[in-house]
């Protein structure tokens, strides 16, 4: 298959997938952020503080990220019978319900950027859509996602992550709603932008409830690790239903999944997390919006995205290329220059100077763009070139689905043995074996699929869910209380910019086949830069 035929989809599904986890961990208010005795965002809690050192060199959140495999289970603090009161108990079950809502939006928002790889080819023949079309149609959510995730960052850190999650699932939801009512492509590609710009406020506004519902470094420590694979779980969700609903009623049927999902959110909130204060307390409830930083970045990301995303239907040198983005990359360059000069920046010139940090996020985008770029090619090729139905396309990627399943019940414990630079490492290591694997076989409709297809489809998975869970740890541990929001924030655009933007670039270099084995020696290097880190 043509690398531009594939290329139909590049962008539109940001498989990588950012995964809901957060319960409340101890008797503390909810929203008060306390530990202890002291504030979580103020230092003088009893607990250390996320980013403090053991002895042995770790941080508490990576060396205590246990694997959680229940809601129940990320829950802190030793048991014992004596501790099983009635107060305990309620608290403990309203964790497990905060966990679990969370989870379901987090799942969700990822869904929502899969939904479409699919049924992709019958939307376009049936809207009678060019290529260039169907690119922006499927890159529409993650455009805007990306774009507006910082300034969605500073919103819940400024007013609070309930708050901001309910504002972001009403715009959602709405958005969600107006999709499959729609008659034509342009009322179709303007609810999936407004659907992108809901998700935006939700994402890092559930990370912000997350650090409310775990303010001691082990229960977040490990609420993270099961964080950071439910993303690739939603993205998974995505293409298995979407094919099979597309199949069995028409594509329209997917946005059910996330009305439903928002409007049950929008009704349980209230009851099962805590109504966030702005972290920090009164000096946070005072920090500005920093409008035009907010203003640059959006539209610096999404310029430069959208000039990307269109190299598919487009030389590099035309116009419809050269214009959003050599736009877009001087916006983010003045973007750069006021938030130097801000005294309270959007994106802190600080929060990317840890290597840590910078590995952690470098590994999300390029696993999500590598999940992406399996589900979009694979899906496009199952049809086009073996031609099987929707159905059948999905059902091809129910053993990814069983094995990244596996793989996330795992993670936890290897990140609490081993630490999360070196589980980082080895699941980007084998997932860079599955991606050769499917490079070297997979778009030969001439080889089974059991031999073909299967091997790398099993250890794509089980290495990208390690990957994912490890570096969710890397990227938010040491983040103080009041930076949460943003944290959220530039964790999942990492997520989002990998499969808009890097997978794009990747696309450029050749065929299918090219494109998945590049991928798999970006992996292998990342992999080889990480394996040192603790």
């Amino acid at each position: 298959m043509s690398s531009t035929t594939a290329r139909e989809s590049a962008g539109g599904t940001g498989g990588g997938c950012r995964t809901a986890g957060s319960r409340t961990a101890g008797s503390r208010t909810a929203g008060s952020g306390t530990a202890g005795s002291g504030t979580a965002g103020s230092g003088t809690a009893e607990s250390p503080p996320p980013g403090s050192r053991t002895p042995g060199g770790r941080t508490d959140a990576g060396a205590l990220a246990a694997g959680a495999r229940t809601p129940g289970d990320l829950t802190s603090g030793a048991r014992t019978p004596g501790d099983r009161t009635p107060g305990r108990r309620a608290r403990e079950l309203r964790t497990r319900g905060g966990f679990a809502l969370l989870a379901a939006v987090q799942m969700t928002l990822i869904f929502t950027l899969a939904s479409l790889a699919v049924p992709l080819p019958r939307i376009g023949t049936e809207f009678r859509l060019d290529r260039a079309q169907l690119i922006l149609l499927s890159a529409a959510y993650g455009l805007t996602f990306a774009g507006l995730l910082l300034f969605g960052g500073r919103l819940a850190d400024r007013f609070g992550g309930r708050r901001t999650l309910t504002a972001g699932l009403l715009v959602f939801g709405a958005a969600s709603a107006l999709a499959p009512l729609t008659p034509g492509y342009e009322a179709l590609l303007g609810a999936r932008f407004g659907q992108g710009v809901g998700a935006a406020l939700v994402a890092p506004a559930a990370m912000a409830v997350l650090r409310s519902l775990f303010p001691e470094p082990a229960a977040y420590g490990r609420a993270m690790a099961t964080w950071g694979g439910l993303s690739v779980l939603g993205a998974t969700a995505g293409n298995l239903l979407s094919g099979v609903i597309a199949a069995a009623a028409s594509w329209r049927g997917t946005f059910a999944v996330p009305v439903a999902v928002a409007v049950a959110a929008l009704l349980l909130a209230p009851r099962v997390l805590p109504g966030t204060a702005p972290r920090g307390g009164p000096a946070a409830a005072g920090r500005s919006l920093d409008l035009p930083g907010a203003l640059l970045a959006t539209a610096g990301i999404t310029l430069a995205s959208l000039g990307l995303v269109l190299t598919d239907a487009h030389a590099w040198g035309s116009a419809p290329v050269l214009v959003p983005l050599l736009a877009g990359l001087v916006l983010l360059a003045a973007f750069g220059a006021v938030e130097r000069r801000t005294a309270d920046p959007l994106l802190p010139p600080d929060f990317l100077r840890d290597r840590r940090r910078g590995l952690g996020l470098a590994a999300i985008g390029l696993t999500a763009t590598g999940m992406a770029g399996v589900f979009i090619l694979l899906s496009l090729s199952f049809q086009q070139q073996r031609g099987w139905d929707e159905l059948r396309a999905s059902a091809a990627f129910v053993p990814f689905a069983a094995v990244l399943l596996a793989s996330g019940r795992l993670a936890g414990p290897l990140i609490r043995r081993y630490g999360p630079g070196r589980v980082t490492a080895t699941g980007l290591g084998t997932a860079a074996a599955g991606l050769g694997l499917l490079a070297a076989t997979g778009f030969d409709a001439s080889v089974p699929y059991a031999y073909g297809l299967l091997p790398g489809l099993l250890l794509l998975p089980a290495g990208g869910a390690l990957s994912f869970s490890a570096a969710a740890v890397l990227t938010t541990e040491g983040v103080p209380a009041h930076r949460a929001g943003l944290a959220g924030g530039v964790l999942n655009t990492a997520m989002e910019l990998g499969p808009t933007v890097v997978f794009a670039a990747l696309l450029t270099l050749g065929g299918d086949a090219v494109s998945l084995a590049a991928a798999a020696a970006l992996f292998t290097a990342l992999a080889v830069l990480t394996i040192r880190v603790k």
